[in-house]
C-alpha cells in the first residue's frame, strides 16, 4: 500500500481540507451524540441511542428508508444547525482524529475530502463486493442531507511527513472530545497552517490506499458524482468525506465477521461435508475453539448451532480447489472467506450465495442468537491479516462481501461534510 501509484494513473491520493460541520456542545454531551457506522447498528441500539439522547446523530444516519423517512433525516440535520447544535467550521482544515480503545490501542489519522478515483487508476484500492441495496439506501440519504454523513476508511503504509504531522497535534488542545457507550475516547484537531497541508499534499502525492471500511460509502460517492457531473460539471461531489490511517504506525486492529445459515440443520451441514472436508466434534465452546483453530494451515472454521460444535478443517485442500475459478489471483482463493463462500456455501450446501441466505455477524454471541433464531448454524471464522487483504486489493481482486472488520470505527457525527460549505 505504501509503493507509488501506477505510473500511468494521474497521481496518488488527494485529501483536501474541508469545512467540518461539527456538534457545538461540551464533552459530556458529546459522546451522547456520536453513533456508531449506520452498518453496524440495528434497530435495539438506535431506539437506545435515541433514548440515551434524542439528538443522537443516528436519526440522520440511520433514517428509516423511505421518502419520507429520508426527508425526515434531512429536515432534521437542518433544524440542528439552525438551532446552533451543529456548525460549520470557518476555516477549511484537515482534522486528526484519534480513537483510544479500552484496551489501550490507539488509532489516528488525518480526515479530509478525498478525491474520488477509479479501482484501475491503483490508487484507492477496494477489496471487498458492494451490494445494490445498501448503495441506493446511501446515496438517498446522502443526497436528501446534501452531506457526507460518516468518513470512508482508508488505510496505508506511511512513515512519511504526513504521518509525521499527526505527532504534532499533542502540544495543542484537542477542539473536540468525547468518550462513546463502547469505552472509545474521541480527539479532535484541526490543521490549517498552510505549510503543514502543503506538505500532506506532498507527501500524498505518491501514495495509494486500501479502503478498510465503507465500500458501499464509497460506490456511493462515485454514484453520487456521475450523477452530478452528468448535470452540473465539477464541484464538491468530485470528493467524499475520508478518514487515512497510516497502518504501520497507528494501524487499526482487524476481526472477523462471522456468517450464519439460517434454516441448514447442524447435522445436515456436517453430513454434507463427507468426501469434502475432516469435521471433529469437540466438546469446547464456541469461542474457545474458535481461538483453537487459529494455528490451522488451510481453511478451518467452527460450525456451531450453539449446543453442538464442531471444527472443519479443509486438510486436503479439496474446499480450496472447489472455491478457485479461472483466472483468479492466489491470494483470493486462499483466504477462509472466499473457500466458504464458493466451497461450503455454493458447492457443499448447495445453496445460493445471497443475502437472504447468508447472515452477518460480529460477534460470536451475536452469530448465536442469530443461528439460534433462525433455525440454523453459525460459522465461525479466523480473522483475515491486512497483508493478505491488500495482496487481493493489489491484484485488482474482490473479497466475498462483509469479508473483515476493523476497529476501532470512527464515530458518526463528530465532523460531516455538508457539500453547500464547501469552497469553490
Amino acid at each position: 500500500m505504501g509503493e507509488p501509484a501506477d505510473q500511468d494513473s494521474p497521481g496518488g491520493l488527494s485529501l483536501a481540507p474541508f469545512r467540518g460541520l461539527r456538534p457545538r456542545v461540551d464533552d459530556t454531551r458529546l459522546g451522547d451524540l456520536l453513533s456508531p457506522p449506520y452498518d453496524v447498528i440495528d434497530a435495539d441500539q438506535r431506539s437506545r441511542l435515541l433514548a440515551q439522547d434524542p439528538d443522537n446523530v443516528v436519526a440522520v444516519v440511520l433514517p428509516d428508508p423511505t421518502p419520507d423517512g429520508y426527508a425526515e433525516a434531512a429536515e432534521r440535520l437542518n433544524a440542528w444547525v439552525d438551532q446552533g447544535l451543529y456548525a460549520t467550521d470557518d476555516e477549511p482544515a484537515l482534522y486528526v482524529y484519534e480513537l483510544s480503545g479500552p484496551d489501550g490501542h490507539v488509532t489516528r489519522g488525518l480526515m479530509g475530502a478525498v478525491e474520488l478515483r477509479a479501482a484501475e487508476d491503483g490508487v484507492i484500492l477496494p477489496h471487498e463486493n458492494t451490494m445494490a441495496g445498501p448503495v441506493a439506501d446511501r446515496l438517498e440519504v446522502m443526497t436528501a442531507t446534501g452531506t457526507d454523513l460518516e468518513p470512508i476508511y482508508l488505510v496505508y503504509d506511511g512513515g512519511g511527513p504526513a504521518s509525521a504531522l499527526l505527532r504534532t497535534v499533542d502540544s495543542h488542545h484537542p477542539v473536540a472530545e468525547a468518550r462513546t457507550p463502547d469505552g472509545v475516547k474521541h480527539r479532535l484537531w484541526r490543521v490549517t497552517e498552510p505549510e503543514a497541508l502543503d506538505t500532506v499534499a506532498g507527501d500524498l502525492a505518491t501514495r495509494r490506499a486500501l479502503i478498510a471500511d465503507g465500500h458501499h460509502r464509497y460506490a456511493t460517492y462515485q454514484e453520487r458524482q456521475r450523477r452530478r457531473r452528468a448535470t452540473d460539471g465539477a464541484g464538491p461531489w468530485d470528493r467524499g468525506l475520508a478518514l487515512l490511517v497510516d497502518s504501520s504506525e497507528y494501524g487499526p486492529q482487524v476481526h472477523a465477521i462471522h456468517r450464519v445459515i439460517g434454516g441448514l440443520p447442524l447435522a445436515d451441514a456436517v453430513t454434507a461435508l463427507e468426501g469434502w472436508a475432516a469435521a471433529e466434534a469437540v466438546q469446547t465452546s464456541p469461542s474457545d475453539t474458535l481461538a483453537a483453530v487459529d494455528e490451522f494451515r488451510g481453511f478451518a472454521a467452527v460450525l456451531t448451532d450453539g449446543t453442538s460444535v464442531y471444527i472443519v478443517a479443509d486438510t486436503d485442500r479439496l474446499l480450496a480447489g472447489a472455491a478457485a475459478r479461472a483466472g483468479d489471483a492466489d491470494a483470493l482463493t486462499d483466504l477462509d472467506v472466499t473457500v466458504l463462500h464458493r466451497g461450503l456455501v455454493e458447492r457443499v450446501w448447495q445453496l445460493t450465495d445471497d443475502e437472504s441466505t447468508v447472515g452477518y455477524a460480529h460477534s460470536v454471541d451475536d452469530a448465536l442468537r442469530q443461528a439460534t433464531a433462525a433455525g440454523g448454524i453459525a460459522v465461525l471464522l479466523r480473522p483475515t491479516p491486512v497483508s493478505a487483504v491488500a495482496a487481493v486489493a493489489a491484484a485488482g481482486a474482490r473479497m466475498p462481501r462483509k469479508s473483515t472488520l476493523f476497529t476501532p470505527k470512527p464515530a458518526s457525527g463528530l465532523v460531516m461534510r455538508r457539500l453547500a460549505d464547501q469552497p469553490g
